[in-house]
């Protein structure tokens, strides 16, 4: 029973190490340069509406939501269409990374803002 109980404490110890905690850091600079060079700019701003919602806007709308982060990361890898301000509809950019890290490193950033 003692074996099995410092096993499993052992376990789930090791599993909080591998998985990145909500509050991990986030690496700005990594992120505004993933931005930058994949376009996101184009269409986002920080703090204003360009053809796509901006930054602030986006981290309202999913901040703090269990799925905002899987959300968020699904627009950025899986092109969907999306409706712009003008009503019209586009095919949402794909950010430039296969880097799981990068894009969950970029999503995390825009849930900061």
């Amino acid at each position: 029973m003692k074996k099995q109980i410092i096993t499993g404490v052992l376990f789930a110890f090791s599993a909080a190490l591998l998985v990145p905690s909500a509050n991990a850091a986030v690496d700005e600079a990594a992120a505004k340069a993933l931005a930058k060079s994949s376009d996101c700019f184009k269409c986002h701003a920080a703090d204003k509406d360009k053809k796509g919602p901006s930054l602030k806007k986006i981290a309202a709308k999913y901040k703090g939501k269990a799925d905002g982060e899987e959300k968020v990361l699904k627009f950025m890898t899986s092109a969907p269409m999306v409706k712009l301000d003008d009503g019209k509809e586009d095919k949402h950019a794909v950010v430039d990374s296969k880097d799981a890290a990068a894009l969950k490193n970029l999503a995390g950033w825009i849930l900061s803002q």
